[in-house]
């Protein structure tokens, strides 16, 4: 049974239960609170609230944000409303206070520090209007939490439940209170009437509280129980049940106990009730306490006695550890001075309750002592005392008032308990009690405690930004507010707030003003030895305003007066940094520099003064909606715009690099304030960069956070005052440019703008969309006769959507009346209407459903208005039952499809038919179990023996749509003016692959997209074609001008040795083929089932013998080429728009190799030259081995042929295969030995089964011998037998190397390939740099890095001095990073089931300790990483590999050969980073223990056992450490 260990858990889960909206203070996102770990596994449980039954919105606040500001617009709109915290805030909320205690909000407080806490953060706020509750114990810390929010949601009013954790941390674990016994207590339909929404109105403050008296105060005391409780009497006993204990050490003392008369318990109510006082909270109060203990047997009352009945003295506590008092007491004998004392505490502290503090209290009680646990004292008197001191003084019953003696209470402990009461019971007994005796240890420190937990700090994560400031401005960045900076005496909190910071940019600047006119009057003193420093002085003070000039001019200006040695000279240099102008600065961050009400930027704009802010948004994309509208950041860029003074831009770093360096360095020049709105979105400051990523360009994509410059001096300049930068924008920013006039400049600029414009699409959006689109499908089906048969799918790949329409169309051709529409399409609404449904589902990831069946399957799972009783239902899953090999994930398999059929079923529905299960390991895959579940559908509709059935066309085939596309044509040509859509269609996405593209969608985007009703972002993959990876200095700075203006910024630097371009959109498609042509380039053949990219080894130690290579790669490149003019004609255009016929006028094409099918399957050719293998010759179609003869040049080739990277998980018939050996050939007939090994395929490949397409498996069945004699029939020649030659690996060699001919070439390290700009590393600046003034050549590696190639001597140094300013020379990484490749996967490529570059740097990362630690630092060992099991980055020969399996989720591969020469096996399944981690560490420090000399990683593991070595393809599947499939 779960049970709960500490306050903070038991709170929070009350909180949780009882509230709408939970707001977490933290001190920091990525620090976790007493209560923000129970709150947050509520949260991801989705478990749901007793109030509203909804899962509640859990807000995380930094503490130094004002975070109770967070709090009014929930309370308002009706909202029940709760805050987690410690006491840290409450002092700092005063103003909010006093107006949320009139509203039902419940704020949890913990103590601090724990063990000895400040009450003073409790008494500095108790007279804000608030109730307060005190609890000590576990349980109580659960009871009172209950009782904070009853009371709220009764009187209307706040209520502060505080408490000091460590006083429960030793109580035993505490089962959780049941959720009917909170419903009971909370009075839920009065819950229901707090959660009305109150009137607004233009002040967040306005109109106090949630009014109390729409419920009658009689009503409130009198629901569900009695009118009265009871107090603890004087009696000797005990209260029935489990009586509250005030800790876990707290003793059976005896309670007090006396009844309530009638007159006590009677109340009247005016037909105009007021807010509920002191007196109706008291009642309401004892009415939940009579409540709980009717439900629980545990009795609480406003103060707490334990103790004799007729004891004379008493200890009132008002303070931590109640448990270790009590058992003292306890234990007191007679001679000691605390004997026969009684014991109070208060439960309720607010409002304070003086009659029942004497209820309470003995009356033969003479003599109190008040400890007050408060350190920070502003008066003689405690709040405490003087609180008992005036309820004594008010009873009536006593002849006289007890003497009342105050004492401030330290930290005790167990060894000082004793000597504490002694000391306090014999100066309370004394004559004269001296008022005021500290008892215990007061901190060293004075009056404060330091918590390094609140000391404000600059995430990692803004580095992104400041490194951008800093690298721009370099020694002129000045940050006015940095944390940093000194400044005596003042806090963190207000040195790194923006007020602050232009308070002192203000000195600051009057300050240089002051020096300004200073050097002006000592250029024209006669004070100076020399004359030298008045003419630079002069100079300098008339460009002292102009940053350029001014710093240019600086140092001549000090160096002069340094040499002058005159006392003006001395003055005037104590002040030298003065002579530079600042690049000055002010940053706005939550979660160091918090800027209260946007006062900061209210400054500075209102000054006008040339101060520049940056301001950083980290509130994620999918945050908004929790969004506080007074936080949110994106309103000030229209608030400074509407300003009218001030340079604005909005920027987003993980969006475009460059538009960030842009807008700062316009802000900059810009003469008057300037506001930089930076996004930086994250949930916790320990997030990694790929959260922040997708959080960003879901923001962007979708015109949340707009990308735009804004300059209101620009038309003086005859430029645009509005520069968008990205594609859309919401509806406030076109409010204002409507005002501004610009909307007309900006459609004429950009045409297509106006269809962006206030696209704030929703939910109700999307469902006008869902009614249109059904009541369409429903008008044409109108007239039609047959039953009716809805066909609802949820589909990835297209499997399941293709089985929904062929079985909808079979259904009309028996008479049905069918509709087919995907899951998330139909209006959930309608479903009751409905007569027959059959939903077909595929499985996603973990037992998901696929994306767009998701919402359907939401709504259909947490309905709670679906009645089924009338609809009939089947239902059809596709899965793979070995697809999860463990036995504990089994569950997974066709987990959607039974799912949403139990939960039909149990929503009434009547089952058709049993559900059918696809399962892709029966011998035909999914279609086994359909061909079996069809015809029982058919017969249970009473439509199964229907004659005269039409023939189905067979599925169109990727061959049909070879054949039809006319040599490559289709109707691409068509698509690409299609403005309709971001997509061309399906057959030409086919088609467009053997033109170098793919058609792709941003996947990080594709539920947010789906979501607001848009279609995905679909854009285009290009790859060149870049024979050996060899390309001109002008090529590179064409590809990088591609990049930055018709991609994604970025370039990625292939597996196959070459340039790809992402992001492409369909409008910029022909313009970049085109800019590619000019670099006298192409992309065609670069994809498709033709002969890809030819591939060749760097080798930059022999330059001679790589220009041979170079040269047969280049032959063999263009001697397969395919040679259709469909891509001239499609790409190419000359001025007039008429297609270039390059190949003349013919009308039909003639491919003399391909002919009009071209290949089964891709293929691939690459060369090695040894001993380098960097090109892995053995995963390639053919593999080609250069042999080098005596005189140094090429002489032949070894050739192989056979491999091939691409499998299937789980489908056993699917594996890698390694290149075998043929022979040897000169390199005279390379090309031709090549034609006829593809000839051959192309002949005899498997062309109806696509997975078994590959040469790998056609000489697999035919044998290498007889596929072998085929080749050399059609070449009419015989292999001679192979040189020999060795491997030494298959990665690069990084840094200097210089050839036989001089020069250099340097081998740098670009990680994963992706070559982009970034905060840390503008690595594509630095490398556009280099080509504008390299003479060489680039050489692009296999293992995607580069080579600054064919250096001279004379240029040497120039090119070292470039990679270092940019950071380039930088080859200090651990060998398994300088070894690591992976592919794109995520977020472009359709076919990725993981994250691989984005997440193989981060797994490194996370080993390199254990390297560091190993001595393994420099030791190369080759992992590699693919988000599927397609190859792309060779996996199947890494030495240790990770293919995903889903999201999240690998197969762990070990033992592929160092050389790339042997494939590795499958050692674990499905595991997960935590796995991974767990598998690594260890094994790493076991190999730098174990292996032998010079034993390579992957060697290293099959010696030990831990796999088996794989002979070749064949037995990939065969002996693996863990079993693919079910052995059972």
């Amino acid at each position: 049974m779960a049970s709960i260990t500490s306050a903070g858990e038991a709170v929070a889960r009350i909180a949780y239960l009882a509230s709408d909206v939970i707001v977490s203070v933290q001190s920091s996102l990525s620090a976790d609170s007493d209560f923000s770990q129970a709150l947050q596994h509520s949260a991801t449980a989705q478990t749901r609230n007793i109030v509203s039954k909804s899962v509640p919105q859990v807000q995380s606040v930094r503490h130094n944000v004002d975070p109770l500001l967070s709090v009014y617009q929930p309370a308002r709109e009706g909202r029940l409303t709760s805050v987690t915290t410690d006491a840290s805030v409450l002092l700092k909320s005063i103003p909010h206070l006093y107006k949320l205690a009139k509203l039902p909000v419940v704020i949890h407080v913990s103590l601090q520090p724990a063990g000895h806490p400040d009450y003073s953060d409790v008494t500095s706020v108790r007279n804000t209007g608030f109730a307060f509750l005190q609890s000590h114990s576990l349980q109580e810390a659960q009871d009172l939490a209950l009782t904070a929010h009853a009371l709220a949601i009764r009187s209307g009013c706040g209520v502060i439940h505080f408490f000091d954790a460590s006083n429960s941390s030793k109580d035993q674990p505490l089962a959780l209170e049941s959720r009917d016994t909170v419903q009971q207590v909370l009075s839920v339909n009065l819950a229901r009437v707090e959660q009305s929404p109150q009137e607004q109105d233009g002040n967040i403050y306005v109109s106090q509280a949630k009014s109390a008296s729409a419920t009658p105060i009689s009503q409130l005391v009198s629901r569900d129980a009695p009118l009265r409780y009871d107090s603890p009497s004087r009696e000797t006993g005990t209260p029935k049940g489990d009586s509250s204990s005030a800790s876990s050490a707290s003793s059976q003392r005896n309670d007090s106990h006396s009844e309530m008369s009638d007159a006590d318990s009677a109340t009247t109510v005016s037909s105009n009730p007021a807010p509920a006082g002191s007196d109706d909270l008291d009642l309401i109060c004892g009415n939940i306490w009579t409540q709980i203990q009717a439900l629980t047997g545990r009795s609480y009352a406003p103060f707490r006695y334990t103790g004799p009945q007729n004891a004379e003295a008493a200890l009132f506590l008002f303070g931590s550890n109640p448990g270790l008092f009590s058992k003292e007491l306890d234990g007191a004998k007679d001679g000691d001075f605390y004997a026969r004392v009684g014991f109070v505490t208060p439960t309720l502290y607010r409002p304070w309750i003086p009659q029942q503090l004497l209820k309470a209290l003995p009356l033969s009680v003479t003599k109190i002592a008040v400890l007050e646990q408060i350190k920070r004292k502003t008066t003689k008197w405690g709040p405490v005392l003087m609180d008992v001191l005036m309820s004594l003084k008010s009873d009536s019953n006593r002849s006289k008032t007890p003497l009342v003696v105050g004492y401030q209470l330290g930290h005790l402990e167990y060894s000082t308990i004793t000597q504490a009461l002694s000391g306090i019971f014999q100066n309370l007994r004394s004559q004269n009690p001296i008022q005021n005796l500290v008892i215990g240890a007061r901190p060293s420190a004075g009056l404060s405690v330091s918590r390094p937990e609140l000391e404000l700090q600059q995430p990692a994560l803004e580095n992104a930004y400041m490194k951008i400031l800093d690298q721009v401005f370099g020694r002129r960045l000045y940050i006015a507010n940095s944390l940093k900076a000194s400044h005596a005496g003042v806090s963190a909190t207000i040195k790194g707030s923006p007020e602050y910071g232009f308070g002192s940019l203000v000195a600051r600047t009057e300050h240089r003003r002051r020096f300004v006119a200073e050097v002006q009057a000592a250029a024209k003193s006669k004070s100076f030895i020399t004359e030298n420093p008045k003419k630079w002085l002069s100079q300098w003070a008339l460009v002292a305003d102009q940053a350029k000039a001014a710093n240019e001019i600086a140092p001549e200006v000090i160096s002069r007066l340094s040499a002058d040695g005159s006392p003006l000279a001395s003055k005037l240099l104590q002040s030298q940094g003065l002579f530079f102008q600042e690049s000055q600065w002010l940053i706005g961050s939550d979660a160091w520099a918090y800027d209260l009400g946007n006062s900061g930027v209210h400054h500075v704009i209102a000054s006008g003064e040339n101060v520049n802010m940056l301001i950083i948004d980290s509130t994620p994309y999918s945050e908004r909606a929790a969004q506080d509208a007074a936080r949110r950041k994106k309103d000030i860029g229209l608030y400074a715009m509407n300003y009218g003074n001030a340079y604005v831009a909005s920027v987003a770093v993980y969006s475009s690099y460059t538009q960030v360096l842009q807008a700062m360095l316009e802000a900059e020049s810009f003469k008057g304030p300037s506001v930089v709105l930076a996004y930086l979105p994250y949930n916790r400051e320990n997030d990694g960069p790929l959260t922040v990523l997708q959080e960003t360009k879901k923001a962007v994509d979708l015109g949340y956070w707009p990308l735009y410059r804004w300059d209101p001096k620009a038309e003086e300049k005859g430029e645009e005052c509005f520069k968008l930068d990205s594609e859309k924008i919401k509806q406030e920013l076109q409010d204002f440019l409507k005002r501004e006039n610009q909307v007309t400049q900006l459609m004429n600029r950009h045409p297509h703008f106006h269809a962006n414009l206030s696209e704030s699409y929703g939910s109700e959006v999307r469902q006008v969309q869902k009614r249109k689109a059904k009541d369409a499908y429903e008008a044409l089906l109108e007239g039609l006769q047959g039953a009716p048969m809805t066909i609802l799918f949820a589909s990835d790949n297209g499997n399941a959507e293709n089985l929904a329409k062929r079985l909808g169309n079979r259904g009309k051709a028996r008479g049905l009346k069918t509709m087919v529409m995907a899951m998330d399409d139909y209006p959930l609404e309608d479903l009751n209407n409905e007569e027959n449904v059959v939903l077909i589902t595929s499985t996603a990831g973990q037992g998901e459903f696929p994306q767009n069946g998701r919402n359907f399957w939401e709504g259909v799972k947490n309905s709670t208005d679906l009645d089924l009783a009338n609809v009939n239902f089947t239902v059809f899953s596709l899965g793979d039952s070995h697809y999860w090999p463990r036995k504990e994930d089994k569950h997974y398999y066709n987990k959607p499809g039974k799912d949403v059929f139990a939960r039909l079923t149990a929503l009434g529905g009547k089952q058709i038919v049993d559900i059918g299960q696809g399962d892709d390991q029966d011998p035909d895959g999914y279609q086994t179990g359909y061909q079996e579940w069809e015809p029982k559908l058919w017969d249970a509709m009473g439509v199964g023996n229907v004659e005269g059935l039409p023939d189905e066309p067979p599925p169109l085939t990727n061959e049909d749509i070879k054949i039809q596309s006319n040599f490559l044509r289709g109707t691409l040509a068509e698509g690409l003016v299609d403005e309709s859509t971001g997509a061309i269609s399906a057959s030409d996405q086919q088609v467009s692959k053997f033109h170098g593209t793919y058609m792709q969608d941003d996947r990080d985007l594709r539920d947010e997209r789906k979501a607001q009703g848009l279609e995905a972002a679909f854009s285009f993959m290009i790859r060149c074609r870049l024979p050996a990876g060899v390309a001109t200095p002008d090529q590179w700075l064409k590809m990088d001008a591609i990049a930055a203006e018709l991609g994604n910024e970025t370039i990625k630097l292939t597996t196959r040795q070459t340039f790809q371009f992402h992001g492409v959109v369909k409008g910029k498609l022909k313009p970049a083929m085109q800019a590619i042509n000019r670099a006298l380039m192409t992309t065609l053949a670069a994809c498709g089932d033709v002969n890809r990219n030819v591939m060749c080894s760097a080798l930059p130690e022999l330059s001679a013998l790589h220009a041979d290579t170079k040269e047969a790669a280049q032959r063999i490149n263009d001697h397969l080429l395919p040679a259709t003019t469909a891509y001239h004609e499609i790409w190419i255009k000359d001025e007039n728009e008429k297609n270039v016929q390059v190949a003349g006028d013919a009308v039909q094409d003639f491919e003399p190799l391909y002919g009009p099918v071209y290949l089964p399957r891709k293929f691939k050719i690459s060369i090695s030259i040894p001993p380098h293998n960097d090109t892995d010759i053995y995963a390639n179609d053919i593999g080609l081995v250069a042999i080098k003869g005596d005189d140094g040049r090429l002489k032949g080739f070894n050739v192989l042929a056979g491999g091939g990277m691409g499998a299937t998980h789980n489908m056993k018939k699917t594996y890698p295969q390694i290149a075998r050996m043929f022979g040897y050939c000169d390199k005279e007939e390379i090309h031709i030995v090549c034609e006829k090994i593809m000839l051959v395929q192309k002949d005899h490949g498997d062309r109806k089964n696509r997975k078994h397409a590959r040469l790998k498996y056609t000489i697999d069945d035919m044998g290498v011998d007889v596929f072998r004699g085929k080749v050399e029939e059609l070449w009419g020649k015989t292999f001679a037998e192979p040189k020999d030659f060795k491997f030494d690996s298959n990665i690069d060699t990084f840094g200097w190397q210089k050839d036989e001919r001089g020069n250099s070439h340097f081998t740098m390290f670009i990680e994963n390939g992706r070559v982009e700009d970034t905060a840390d590393f503008p690595m594509k600046t630095g490398l556009r740099e280099i080509a504008k003034v390299h003479k060489g050549e680039f050489r692009l590696t296999g293992n995607q890095h580069l080579v600054l190639s064919n250096v001279a001597p004379e240029d040497l140094d120039t090119m070292k001095e470039l990679l270092k300013k940019y950071k380039l020379d930088n080859t200090n990484f651990s060998g398994m990073r300088l070894s690591s490749s992976a592919c794109v996967a995520f977020p472009t490529c359709g076919l990725a089931m993981a994250e691989s570059e984005r997440y193989l740097p981060e797994l490194i990362t996370k080993l390199e300790g254990v390297l560091e630690e190993n001595g393994l630092r420099q030791e190369s060992i080759v992992m590699r990483m693919t988000g599927c099991p397609n190859g792309c980055a060779r996996p199947w020969l890494a030495e240790v590999a990770f293919v995903g399996k889903a999201y999240g989720a690998y197969n762990m591969y070990l033992g592929g050969g160092y050389h790339g020469n042997r494939l590795n096996k499958l050692y674990r399944a499905s595991i997960k980073e935590e796995e991974i981690l767990e598998i690594m560490k260890p094994l790493l420090k076991r190999y730098a223990l174990q292996r032998n000399e010079g034993e390579r990683f992957g060697d290293f593991v099959i010696r030990i056992g831990m796999i088996k070595a794989t002979r070749e393809g064949r037995d990939f599947h065969e002996d693996t450490a863990q079993v693919e499939e079910d052995d059972e």
